[in-house]
């Protein structure tokens, strides 16, 4: 505020002065007078005024066009001047006209324009960290492999751009299926710019795919330090990564490294099951159950799952059912309604040939929640107890129509797997496995599959049973079931007795 009041008063003061200076120059006497020539001017005073403000004038001008030429010299010599820089200014305005446009077009998916408007910009621009990343992008989305990837080498060149361009060839290799040149490139890229998120990614999935497991736990490591991961997930992948390296020491038949890293996988993550059984085996053959035992109880507990269970009774191979029945009540008593659990106490129960106790411990899991395990554990129960071949027949049928229970499954691809593993075989995703129910039964069955045990037997035909014969102690899977199936068609010796009688009669 106290500026422009300034401002206005030096502005009202310089307009006085000059109408006092004029007013001066009208009333005064006198004047200037100019001989050249030959020639006498009598000049008053405004127009003596008026004439040296006429000369400043024209010495101005003399001095632009002088000015003017002296530039017009230095611009034919290759000097910068004000016309070098106007046409610099002109090319530079059309340099990043033509990079804005490529831009566009690249964001467009337009290839080919965006790689016209590129060559336009590095025609007028000298700019090559910024013309040929536009370029190579330009050059990948025209299908011009071979360009992109020597504007990517230009970029590798300098050293503000060398992270692009690793980058931009690490890409193309990946996209070739040259994995092991790409592995080699993201190393780099790494090591140049340890804080890339993506890049990070891209490393510790192929050292896992290579089975790096050393390098991919370092590369983990440097991406906690930097931010990039929640220490949970950390420790969790670490141990995934652990256990995979004790996988590999085992092929390697070096135990004791083995024990060693297949411990420390556990202690890393405690519910990861393959780290549980993994350490478990290795207590077991270091000669401490206890130990065994603790590590499984552990795992039983934030998820029971049936490796577990094998792994436990690897404790004591030797003990007769009934023992094991008392032994494995460490783990039947912990989370006793789980489906596992349920089905884990009719197995030992059908192995000790107590089939109501059996029963009693599936309950109704056949009727809430099947799947082909739980049915098949009830032909058994239904065997075991003198049923019909057509009600075990019925019960088997239905197994082949129901889910197959929880699996190894990819979170990201949905794909089904036999066995643990770190990377999913379908889509190369690491530590994206899960032990659970597929969305879908991979058992296509036709549609009239629920007509089965009409067919084949009924389910609650309890008359014309046959002798009770041994029942097997693991059913785990449909074909063990097939194989109850085909004992049931196998007639006993007095089947075998009264048929020879009736045809000797």
């Amino acid at each position: 505020m106290l500026w422009s009041l300034i401002k206005i008063i030096l502005f009202v003061g310089i307009v006085g002065a000059l109408a006092w200076g004029a007013g001066f120059l009208l009333e005064s006497q006198g004047g200037m007078q100019i001989r050249a020539m030959g020639l006498e001017l009598n000049l008053g005073p405004l127009q003596t005024v008026l004439m040296v403000i006429a000369l400043l004038v024209a010495l101005w001008l003399l001095l632009k066009i002088v000015g003017l030429l002296v530039a017009v010299l230095k611009f034919i010599n290759g000097d910068e001047t004000a016309l070098s820089r106007y046409f610099d200014r002109n090319r530079e305005r059309k340099g990043y006209a033509a990079l804005s446009e490529g831009l566009m077009a690249l964001a467009s998916g337009e290839g080919r324009v965006a790689l016209a408007k590129a060559a336009k910009a590095d025609k007028y621009l000298d700019r090559p960290e910024l013309t040929n990343l536009l370029i190579a992008q330009a050059a990948e989305m025209a299908g011009d492999r071979k360009k992109a990837e020597e504007t990517y080498r230009k970029l590798v060149e300098n050293e503000k751009t060398r992270f692009v361009g690793v980058r931009g060839i690490m890409k193309q290799k990946l996209a070739e299926g040259d994995t092991d040149t790409a592995l080699e490139l993201a190393k780099k890229a790494f090591a140049l710019k340890p804080k890339h998120e993506e890049t990070g990614d891209v490393l510790l999935r192929l050292q896992a795919e290579k089975e790096d497991w050393t390098g991919a736990r370092k590369t983990l490591s440097t991406k906690l330090r930097n931010g990039q991961m929640p220490r949970d997930v950390h420790k969790r992948r670490d141990a995934v990564l652990a256990l995979s390296e004790a996988k590999d020491i085992v092929d390697e038949d070096s135990s004791i490294e083995a024990r060693e890293t297949a411990i420390e996988a556990n202690r890393l993550s405690p519910d990861l099951i393959p780290a549980a059984v993994m350490a478990a085996k290795s207590y077991i053959k270091q000669g401490k159950p206890r130990y065994a035992t603790r590590v499984l109880k552990k795992a039983w507990e934030a998820r029971p799952h049936p490796d577990l269970a094998a792994a436990f009774a690897a404790i004591a191979p030797d003990e007769t059912p009934n023992q094991r029945i008392k032994r494995f009540a460490t783990l039947t008593r912990i989370n006793p309604d789980h489906p596992e659990t349920r089905m884990l106490s009719a197995e030992l129960h059908i192995a000790a040939e107590d089939f109501p106790a059996a029963r009693r411990a599936l309950g109704d899991l056949v009727e809430k929640d099947p799947d082909a395990r739980s049915v098949t554990l009830m032909a058994a129960i239904e065997r075991g107890e003198g049923a019909s071949d057509q009600v075990v027949r019925g019960w088997l049928a239905r197994a082949l129509s129901v889910p197959r229970g929880p699996q190894w499954i990819c979170e990201n691809c949905q794909h089904i797997h036999v066995e643990w593993k770190p990377i999913c075989e379908n889509c190369s995703s690491f530590d994206t496995l899960e032990w659970k129910r597929p969305p879908h039964s991979d058992v296509a069955m036709p549609a009239g599959a629920q007509m089965l045990p009409l067919i084949v037997g009924a389910l609650d035909d309890k008359s014309g049973a046959n002798d009770v014969s041994p029942v097997p102690t693991e059913t785990n899977t449909i074909e063990e079931a097939e194989i109850i199936e085909d004992d049931a068609e196998i007639p006993d010796e007095a089947d075998k007795k009264e048929t020879e009688k009736t045809s000797g009669s």
